[in-house]
């Protein structure tokens, strides 16, 4: 006979999460604003409840058990669907303040709808957006300055265990302008965008390991005037596929490039808005218009 297993608590699936998406009960104790022995202890109540080890508890990182992989995908559902019905109790009269960082990459074809459908749910709330890199939002997000950030997550140079919660993969596409055929001059002419340290690097290193010289004429983290350089022919670029006009030419290997990796887009937020009903109904927003999928 199964023996009888208590509810599962709300707190406890929001502790686990947040270990396994910072990597350490240390970095976790602070996005949820306990002490680590409170996480600790949150830890074990909810393996008990569960009778199983979640956790492989190593020297350096902590790594999921069988049966923590099959509880993580539950306990996102359960957390996410728990704030949509505070949201949803709550209705009309949430308001306040929610501060958004996203790259401009990404305004036009995913926060767009976002913000569009929000405003209709949520007059009364008052959203403030900015447009930067993911590597100056980040920061932002750590400080307190922004409650939502959108962002590209280029971990493997910064030495940190994923942040936030994933959403979906971004292809990275070659793009040329067809009349100008700036993908046949030698050396290769590039405009960069910021892609992050490691993207930027695979992205030279792939047409390097093809024997192929090149010369960077643009570097900016700013994506119009990447774009108005490869309008005029001067380069070809490395765009996320969300971002490209229609009108631009999409280049592969059958050009002379390299295949281009995907990037991981994340939804980041501040431990300080934790409390927040305002960033609590953005959050779930964000969440179901982009179709997440735990």
């Amino acid at each position: 006979m199964v023996g009888e297993m208590n509810d599962l608590q709300i707190d406890w699936l929001r502790t686990f999460v947040a270990v396994v998406d910072t990597g350490s009960i240390t970095a976790a104790s602070r996005q949820v604003s306990r002490s680590q022995s409170a996480v600790s202890m949150q830890l074990k109540k909810l393996e008990e409840c569960v009778g199983s080890s979640l956790l492989n508890r190593g020297p350096r990182h902590l790594s999921l058990t069988p049966p923590g992989f099959d509880l993580l995908a539950y306990a996102r559902q359960l957390i996410e669907l728990h704030g949509r019905a505070q949201i949803a109790m709550r209705g009309s009269t949430v308001s306040g303040k929610v501060a958004v960082g996203v790259p401009d990459d990404y305004v036009a074809s995913y926060f767009a709808p976002i913000l569009r459908t929000f405003a209709n749910r949520f007059a009364e709330v008052e959203i403030s957006v900015v447009c930067e890199p993911s590597s100056s939002l980040l920061p932002r997000i750590d400080r307190g300055d922004l409650d939502l950030a959108l962002v590209t997550r280029d971990m493997a140079t910064r030495g940190e265990p994923n942040r936030g919660i994933f959403l979906f993969y971004e292809p990275l596409v070659w793009v040329a302008s067809d009349q100008h055929e700036a993908w046949r001059k030698n050396p290769l002419p590039l405009a960069l965008h910021e892609l992050g340290n490691r993207f930027r690097g695979e992205v030279l290193a792939g047409i390097a390991a093809l024997g192929r010289d090149y010369r960077v004429v643009y570097s900016s983290h700013n994506l119009t005037g990447q774009l108005a350089v490869v309008e005029a022919g001067l380069a070809v670029a490395a765009l996320a596929r969300s971002s490209v006009p229609s009108h631009f030419k999409l280049l592969d290997t059958r050009h002379g490039l390299p295949e281009l990796p995907k990037m991981e887009v994340a939804l980041v937020r501040s431990k300080d808005s934790k409390r927040s009903a305002a960033v609590d109904a953005m959050h779930s927003e964000v969440l179901q218009v982009l179709n997440f999928q735990p």
